[in-house]
């Protein structure tokens, strides 16, 4: 196998070298032979030797010296195009000179960097093809200033998923987030004051939508950005709800043949004993058999309550009335002034319903001065919070809280948050959960704020 041919080295140092003897020897040439034609007389030779020799020796070290200028000017030239991202540039030089290894070492450079980039192209190709494609809707919001407000911000990046949810598929960057939610639902925009994670529905009956609400901030090129992820869990606890129907099938159908089958022993001894006269045993199986049927309906009662809860009926019920009542059967504190209207409400569903969120704050781990109730009015609803200090919930349990039967306590029955939701949408409400800076969850219950009973 022949090999090409490699060129002769020779350094730049010896070139120059070599040009300056050249230009020396010359020199010394000429001086000889001007002072062999006038001889005394060295000022005139010295004249001559310069005036002849110096604009070639000007014009040479030109002819030497222009091409390594233009080197430089072009390597400046390559270095703002690596700056500004363009790697498509490479350089040329034709001697083989310190300056050749210079100029193979910017081309080397210039490749590992095309490499590098067009790796990064392609990563950031596939990155937001997962991005887009995803169901999650993801918003970049940049804030416009410190203290802008609520909302402020510049929307900088929005996914397909983002750009169905709020624009009906609209480009949605450069917009500011404040416009585009106020055409969204009132609960993404309640989620969103909020502040925190957490879980709210919108649309009504067969139309409701839950999502999970995701937030993180950070800095980008020094402006605080913020990252929101709206993730639809409708279709999920559909599913969660048929498992869960279906596990609260086998414990009704557990706990009934418990139940059944002592009662049934117990009456056939009880009759037994009739038969054979022996009536002193009665009473006490009597009375286990009216214990055991208590059980079984206090059991029963739990799970109807919830599948039959009735149509609320409205009536006034003064918020220091109502507070009073809860107090005397669980441990919390007020946060704030009450509302000086009384609220139309059904006023044994609505406690109920405060009841429970009560004593769940209280289950959570808060301590009991930590359980605070805030009732307020935002406009045309009532927002009341129900808060503690508790562990807070995992975004696995917040998916999943609102599930009939779902809980994560022993013997939880899973019935609180759900009739909660339940009682809350009867009013034309909603219910959302969020957990809480410094931790602990708020949830909040928001009910239409009506100074009368509606008509009809």
């Amino acid at each position: 196998m022949s090999q090409a041919p490699t060129r002769t080295r020779f350094s730049l140092v010896t070139r120059l070298s070599a040009l300056v003897g050249t230009l020396l020897v010359l020199a010394m040439l000429a001086a000889l032979g001007l002072d062999a034609l006038f001889p005394g007389r060295p000022l005139l030779v010295a004249g001559l030797c310069l005036l002849g020799l110096l604009p070639v020796a000007i014009i040479t070290l030109r002819a030497q010296v222009q091409p390594i200028l233009s080197l430089f000017r072009a390597l400046e030239g390559t270095v703002d195009s690596y700056r500004d991202g363009d790697f498509s540039f490479s350089l040329h030089w034709p001697h083989n000179d310190e300056l050749s290894d210079l100029i193979a070492a910017h081309n080397r450079l210039g490749a590992v960097l095309r490499e590098q980039r067009l790796g990064l192209v392609q990563r950031e190709l596939l990155l937001d093809s997962m991005v887009q494609n995803t169901p999650v809707a993801m918003l970049l919001v940049a804030d416009s200033s410190a203290h802008a407000g609520e909302h402020a911000g510049v929307i900088v990046y929005a996914n397909v998923a983002a750009r169905q949810l709020l624009a009906h598929g609209r480009k949605l960057e450069g917009n500011a987030l404040r416009a585009m939610l106020d055409e969204a639902a009132p609960a993404l925009r309640e989620a969103l004051a909020r502040g925190g994670d957490g879980l709210f529905s919108a649309g009504q009956g067969e139309d409701e939508e839950v999502y999970h609400l995701a937030r993180s901030t950070f800095n980008l090129n020094g402006r605080r950005h913020e990252l929101l992820l709206l993730r639809q869990l409708t279709a999920e606890l559909r599913r969660q709800e048929v498992q869960t129907w279906k596990k609260v099938i086998r414990v009704i159908s557990h706990e009934l043949n418990n139940s059944l089958a002592p009662l049934a022993s117990l009456a056939h001894s009880g009759a037994e004993l009739v038969r054979r006269g022996q009536v002193e045993r009665l009473p006490q199986i009597l009375s286990t058999i009216g214990e055991r049927t208590r059980h079984l309906e206090s059991f029963i009662l739990g799970y109807a309550r919830f599948a039959k809860l009735p149509t609320p009926r409205l009536e006034a019920c003064p918020w220091p009335d109502l507070v009073a009542r809860l107090a005397g059967q669980v441990d919390f504190s007020v946060e704030g002034e009450l509302p000086p209207d009384p609220a139309w409400v059904d006023a044994a569903q609505f406690e109920q319903a405060l009841l429970n969120l009560l004593k769940n704050a209280h289950e959570s781990g808060s301590k009991p001065e930590d359980v605070g109730l805030q009732v307020r009015r935002v406009q045309d609803q009532l927002r009341i919070d129900v808060l503690d200090r508790g562990s807070g919930m995992s975004e696995a349990v917040l998916t999943q809280a609102l599930v009939p039967f779902y809980s994560t306590k022993r013997s939880g029955t899973g019935l609180g948050l759900a009739l909660a939701r339940e009682i809350a949408e009867a009013h034309g409400g909603r219910i959302l959960l969020a957990n809480r800076d410094g931790g602990g969850l708020a949830v909040t219950l928001f009910l239409p704020a009506l100074s009368a009973p509606p008509s009809g």
